[in-house]
């Protein structure tokens, strides 16, 4: 049995569909039940003593970062029988400067995770292609879309793509004590990916930067202000390259990584539900 955290997020539920397309048997921990095609045990990651009964008879755990008590969560795994971990971290966790609050609870949830006695395997992705859903309610009001950062290009990576190499090595132990960066196949600035957006959508929609005073604006009230910090020392200071390709997905799955423009097909009833009148 394999126990999935974050089922309803975008990368934790691409594992999901993952392992019930291999045929493995899954769990999924929730808060609440949800609408999802596997089991589902109620308990909450940041209280440990409440995800006994979902950890009954599980072998390997996909697991999120940024826990309340990761060092005893991972403690309560162990003590369950629990064999191996995969961690969805980020490469925030090796920024060069990482006193950021986003690199630090990164660097804490590795940290707990190799020092747990667990088998691990930790995967440090590129930001997702998911985020352009953050542009819904902007393409709903209109072809404009205002962003910022649009002069940094990124490697972005489809969470199917994550949850493949994820998949791998929950099953797998020849991935145990690997880091593994991912990352999309090519690098593309903000305005490009709504051009390809656009293209599917067959819209004419129309990128605008955002000055860093109006990105700080925008984001004030939406994101706590250590995370505002974290993203301007990422993205405006430079201090996290995410523009790098690596050959990571391909080398463990035998599958080249998605690109943008199948990630925005797959996903384009998610843009349509929407913004059609």
């Amino acid at each position: 049995m394999i126990l999935v955290s974050g089922a309803t997020g975008n990368v934790g539920g691409e594992v999901v569909q993952a392992l019930v397309h291999a045929g493995e048997p899954a769990r999924v921990l929730v808060r609440e039940p949800a609408d999802l095609p596997v089991e589902q045990a109620v308990g909450d990651l940041n209280e440990p003593s409440s995800i006994g009964a979902a950890l009954d008879g599980v072998r390997s755990v996909f697991l999120l970062p940024g826990y309340r008590n990761m060092t005893g969560l991972l403690a309560r795994i162990r003590q369950a029988g629990v064999e191996r971990v995969v961690l969805l971290s980020s490469l925030a966790s090796v920024a060069t400067d990482t006193r950021n609050a986003v690199s630090q609870y990164m660097i804490r949830s590795e940290t707990a995770v190799r020092e747990s006695g667990l088998a691990w395997t930790v995967l440090r992705p590129n930001a997702f292609m998911s985020n352009a859903l953050r542009w819904l309610p902007q393409l709903q009001a209109g072809d404009v879309i205002r962003d910022a950062f649009g002069e940094v290009p990124i490697a972005s990576v489809d969470p199917y793509d994550i949850a493949a190499v994820a998949v791998r090595a929950l099953l797998d132990p020849n991935h145990e004590g690997r880091v593994y960066p991912l990352s999309g196949p090519e690098r593309l600035l903000p305005a490009q990916r709504l051009a390809v957006l656009a293209e599917v959508l067959d819209r004419d929609l129309r990128f605008h930067a955002l000055s860093d005073a109006e990105a700080r604006a925008d984001m004030a009230g939406k994101i706590p202000e250590e995370y505002i910090q974290a993203f301007f020392s990422f993205y405006s200071d430079g201090t996290l390259d995410e523009s790098q390709i690596y050959p990571t997905v391909e080398q463990v799955t035998g599958t080249p990584p998605r690109t943008f423009q199948q990630w925005a097909i797959a996903h384009r009833a998610a843009f349509t539900a929407r913004t059609d009148p």
